[in-house]
This record gives structure tokens, C-alpha cells and sequence, in this order.
């Protein structure tokens, strides 16, 4: 076959195909152009999850009659001053969009500009444009665009559901509005109710707004602030407390000079920054713009504009994490757990009311028998004989009541330790509350820091074995150890081969103390499983430590003395991230005495 040249209308199909995905791919080339031509407020409308209907309405700038002829040609662009592609400051550039919808649907554009006597309206079928006609608009633009993909019947059989289409462009739509608070937005359609998020106020202050008017006000009361800057470089927007998570990555928001995308490498530092807070299956909600010179970065990688390539990508991805880091350390011990209202939702009435008519004769608890008359003794009913049942035993361990806590232990962030109860929590009292402590984790995350914090100054103290401790493991996993053997020598683990399918260890952390050396090396190659050569060194050395410091922390079911848990709780105050161990579990959870009130209707 020989080789010719495509019909126009042909390969404006075939870009088609990579511009105009689904609907959603529509509203969002179409609520791009409406930013771009400096909208404050935007209208989307779909019916059918926009198969049937999509109509976009701005009071942008508007064009006029000789822009608009032009604006539904291939390549045409009001975005690009030059031919440089290095310095694009507008979400649209490449002009594929409006001829790309324009062919496999109804295009219908009516507008106005400011110097125009009115507006003009322009309509393309399938590829087919019309003449332009006078129309009746106040300002801005009108786009509407029906029958989506009539051209081409085929593509219409790999759309989903109206409402999972339909879902799509409200997710599409909600990016949009998070990158450009300033912009009024308003979704409608048969599928659901209109929403409307108002134009917020610059700054730091409307970017909060909106992103609580989209993510809800859970994410708003847990939402901490995040800026990094570098070389021109700026991260900015808010992350959720560590006790805010979801089970996959969609509620990571990620911008890149107002552009919604979605980029390994700034994922990958989310996952990073995170790595001490959260378990393994949990993922943080948050929201980051990168700020940085369009020469910078590279938008022009991905038909639909939504990955961007980094010319210094160590850079951003240092101060993501950096940023990240330092949020969540500044509020180390802010976990949804210890403001109480997980641990106060998961308390119910242990009784229901009684109704009005209710005789206590007919109860089972009536007595059989007349009561005997009280003679000055206590009756049988209350005797101590009666009452053993009821003795459970006394606490693990106690300070009594008679030596109340010294003042400024009861006014500490963590209280005076009162009592320990099952060997595993700690409770202490504050001077308006109680806090109950898990004495494990509370403790692990204390040992972390603690490696973390030698391994930066000078390296993790040993202490060598008197007498080399024998592991047994499989060949496999042995060889796994010892491939990672200078990585597990930077934290005082010294290891050497004893023959096959056997580890001697002779030296281990001396922060451990006495440690089952073969456990901790069996989950050590547990974790070294999973990892591979692409996993950064800083994060496997952390995993390391995170495995050390399980193991050498204060386990559930020792029993403490009273100057012990005081010891414990103000090393917890001095630890930076003690509201969560190393796993993401909360280290302690905290009532205040006005919730504690009201769960006994004091309130």
C-alpha cells in the first residue's frame, strides 16, 4: 500500500482519540480555556455523564469573530507568544482541543469580546464548521458540546456508566477548583445536585477554604500547613494529621504551577515524607502546589498534559519531603485519637430507657422472697461474701491516692501517671482530663527516634556478645542478610555467615538492651523482602531502625513502677512525633473531663 496523506478530517479524529479520552477529558480542555481567558466564575453542565451534554460557561475574556474562526482550526493558539515552548504559563497551549471535539461531536461556541458590538456563535459537526453568525451573549463564552462521539460510534462502547462518567468530571472539575481558589465554580447535571464552591479570598487563608469546602471539614480541622523554599523552587499547600488516611493514593492532590497532575516522583516523596507515621496500607490526604520558573519543568510529556518532567527533580522531591516533614513534626502529637472523638464515638449507652409503663414486679430481678428488715448490720445482699464476686483483682500497678501528683506533673502536656492497667496502658491525669498510654508503641516510637538521632550524629553505640548468638534460617534468607550487611552495621547489628543456612550475630544496638537477636533478624528479612534496589538507602536504613526499635521497646504485659510510667510519659513530651508510633498507630488517646461528663449526662 502506498503511502498518502490523511484526510483533515481524519486526523483530527486520530488526536481526537488522544486528546478526548472520555468526557471528562472534554470539561476539562474546555474549563482550562475558560481559566485561561481569565474567568472568575465558571458554570459546568452535563447530562448522561456527558455523552448527551456538556456546557461550559465563563465571563472570561471572550474572542472575537476572527479569533473564533480560527479558534476551531488545528494548532491555533491565542497561549503562546512565541514559538517556546520552555515558557508556558497557561494550562492549554498546543490548540488540538476545540477541533479535537469538534470532530467526533457537536460543537457549538457563542462568545463575546469586550470590543465586539456583540457576540458571534460558530457550530462544527463532525468536522464540518459553520458560518459564523451575530448571537445574543452578555460576556464570556458558551460552550456546549453534544451527542460526544457520535463521528465515531466505537469509541462510545469503552465508556463506562453515566454515573461512573459522570463521577469522572466532578473529580475533574474538583482539581480544577482546588488549583484556582479565586474562581467561582458551579457543577450541575441530571446526575446530581449543583454544587457550587464560592470564590475564595488569596492566600493561604482562601486556599484552606476551598480545599475544606471540597475535601470536607474533617480534612479542614486536621489539615497542617506545609512551605519549603529553595532556588526558586516553592512547595506550599496543607497535608492531614497522620490519623486522617485512606486506603489507596486519591486523596493526594498534587499541582505543578496551578496544573493538576499526577507525578511519580512527587508521589513516591509523599510516600517518603510519610514513612515513619503510617502503617503500610494507609495513605495520606493532602494538597501540594509546586511553584517554580516554567523553564523548570516540562508540560508538554503526556497527550493530556497531566504528567510534567522536573529538570532538577531531586530538588522538588527533597523539599516535598522536607516541607511534609517539618509540618508533621510541628505537630508531632496531633493524631485523630487523642482528641477523643474516635475513642468517644466508639463508647454506646449500655442501657435503654425505660418505658413509661414499666413494673418493676414483673422484672427478673424481683425478689422471690419478703426482704429481711434492716437491724442496724449491713443485709446479706451486701455483705463482703456477696460481694467477692465482683473482685477482679487490683491494678497492675498503682500510685495511690494518697500521694497526689506534684502539681506540675498534673499540668505537664502528658500528666502524672496514676495507674497501669492489664500491663499494657498507662493512665495518667491531667489537670482538665485523663490520657490513657499504650506503653509499647509509645515506647517504640521513643527507641526510633532515638537510632534515628545517633545514626545522624555519630553512629549507633554496640555492644558486643559475650557469646555469638546461632540463627538458623533458610540459605535464602540468610544470603538476603548478608547482602545488606553494611546497611545493618551502620545500626550496631553485626552479622557473618556461619556456615549454611546459619547467621552468627555478634554485636547489636546497645539502645536494645537484652534483645531476641533471632526474632528481630527474621523480621528484618521479612521487611528486606519486600524491598527493591530502586528503594532509596535513607529508606531502608529507617525500615531497619523501625524493626529495631519494635523490638527494643517496652513490650505489653510488663509491669511498671510508678516512676516509670512518670519517666515514660515525659520522654514522650520530649520526643518529636510521639503522638503515633512507627506503625501509625496512635501512641496515646486523651479525654477531656467535659467528654468524660457527657458521657455520663453530667453534660
Amino acid at each position: 500500500m502506498p503511502v498518502r496523506q490523511l484526510p483533515e478530517q481524519v486526523v483530527n479524529r486520530i488526536a481526537a482519540g488522544e486528546v478526548v479520552e472520555r468526557p471528562a477529558s472534554v470539561v476539562k480542555e474546555l474549563v482550562e480555556n475558560a481559566i485561561d481567558a481569565g474567568a472568575s466564575r465558571i458554570d459546568v453542565f452535563t447530562d448522561g455523564g456527558g455523552r448527551r451534554r456538556i456546557g461550559i460557561t465563563d465571563d472570561g475574556g471572550g474572542m472575537t469573530a476572527r479569533d473564533l474562526s480560527l479558534a476551531v482550526e488545528r494548532h491555533a493558539t491565542s497561549k503562546l507568544d512565541d514559538e517556546d515552548l520552555l515558557q508556558i504559563r497557561t494550562l492549554g497551549f498546543r490548540g488540538e482541543a476545540l477541533p479535537s471535539i469538534g470532530s467526533v461531536a457537536r460543537l457549538a461556541i457563542t462568545t463575546r469580546h469586550a470590543g465586539e458590538p456583540h457576540a458571534w456563535a460558530l457550530n462544527v459537526e463532525g468536522g464540518d464548521k459553520s458560518e459564523i453568525m451575530p448571537a445574543a451573549l452578555a460576556h464570556g463564552t458558551r460552550v456546549e458540546v453534544n451527542d460526544l462521539f457520535y463521528a465515531t460510534p466505537a469509541r462510545l462502547k469503552f465508556l463506562k456508566t453515566d454515573r461512573t462518567e459522570a463521577e469522572a468530571i466532578r473529580e475533574v472539575v474538583r482539581r480544577l477548583a482546588m488549583a484556582r481558589p479565586e474562581i467561582a465554580f458551579t457543577l450541575a447535571g441530571e446526575e446530581r445536585a449543583p454544587v457550587t464552591w464560592a470564590a475564595a479570598l488569596p492566600g493561604v487563608a482562601g486556599r484552606l477554604t476551598r480545599l475544606g469546602d471540597i475535601l470536607g471539614a474533617e480534612f479542614r480541622s486536621h489539615a497542617l500547613e506545609v512551605h519549603a523554599e529553595r532556588e526558586g523552587v516553592v512547595v506550599a499547600g496543607y497535608a492531614a494529621a497522620p490519623a486522617l488516611t485512606k486506603a489507596n493514593a486519591l486523596g493526594q492532590y498534587l499541582f505543578v504551577n496551578g496544573r493538576p497532575v499526577r507525578d511519580k516522583l512527587i508521589l513516591g516523596a509523599v510516600r517518603g515524607a510519610y514513612a515513619d507515621y503510617l502503617p503500610r496500607d494507609r495513605h495520606p490526604v493532602l494538597a501540594l502546589f509546586v511553584t517554580l520558573d516554567p523553564r523548570e519543568v516540562d508540560a508538554n510529556v503526556h497527550p493530556a498534559k497531566t504528567e510534567v518532567r522536573f529538570r532538577n527533580a531531586g530538588l522538588v522531591r527533597a523539599l516535598i519531603v522536607h516541607g511534609l516533614k517539618e509540618g508533621l513534626a510541628r505537630e508531632g502529637r496531633r493524631t485523630a485519637a487523642n482528641s477523643g472523638e474516635s475513642a468517644l464515638s466508639s463508647f454506646r449507652p449500655a442501657f435503654t430507657p425505660r418505658p413509661a409503663s414499666w413494673d418493676w414486679r414483673a422484672s427478673p430481678s424481683a425478689p422471690v422472697a419478703p426482704m429481711p428488715s434492716f437491724d442496724g448490720s449491713a443485709v446479706p445482699a451486701f455483705t463482703e461474701r456477696a460481694q467477692a464476686a465482683f473482685d477482679v483483682g487490683a491494678p497492675s500497678a498503682d500510685v495511690r491516692i494518697e500521694s497526689q501528683p506534684v502539681s506540675d506533673l498534673v499540668d505537664r502536656p502528658l500528666g502524672a501517671a496514676r495507674t497501669q492497667i492489664h500491663e499494657t496502658y498507662i493512665v495518667s491525669q491531667t489537670r482538665d482530663g485523663l490520657i490513657i498510654v499504650d506503653q509499647h508503641a509509645a515506647h517504640e516510637r521513643i527507641v526510633y527516634e532515638r537510632l534515628k538521632a545517633s545514626l545522624a550524629e555519630n553512629g549507633v553505640q554496640r555492644q558486643i556478645l559475650l557469646i555469638p548468638e546461632i540463627v538458623e534460617m533458610d540459605e535464602a534468607t540468610v544470603e538476603r542478610l548478608l547482602e545488606r550487611s553494611e546497611e545493618l552495621a551502620s545500626f550496631g547489628l553485626a552479622i557473618e555467615s556461619f556456615g549454611p543456612g546459619a547467621v552468627a550475630v555478634r554485636e547489636t544496638p546497645s539502645l536494645l538492651g537484652k534483645t531476641n537477636a533471632g526474632g528481630l533478624l527474621r523480621d528484618l528479612s521479612e521487611h528486606m523482602a519486600e524491598w527493591d534496589e530502586a528503594l532509596p538507602l535513607e529508606r531502608r536504613l529507617m525500615h531497619v531502625a523501625a524493626t529495631m526499635a519494635c523490638h527494643g521497646s517496652v513490650r505489653a504485659g510488663r509491669r511498671l513502677r510508678p516512676e516509670e510510667m512518670n519517666a515514660l510519659l515525659r520522654e514522650m513530651e520530649e520526643t518529636p512525633n510521639s503522638g503515633q508510633c512507627n506503625h501509625g498507630r496512635p501512641t496515646y488517646v486523651e479525654l477531656k473531663l467535659s467528654d468524660v461528663e457527657k458521657l455520663f449526662g453530667r453534660r
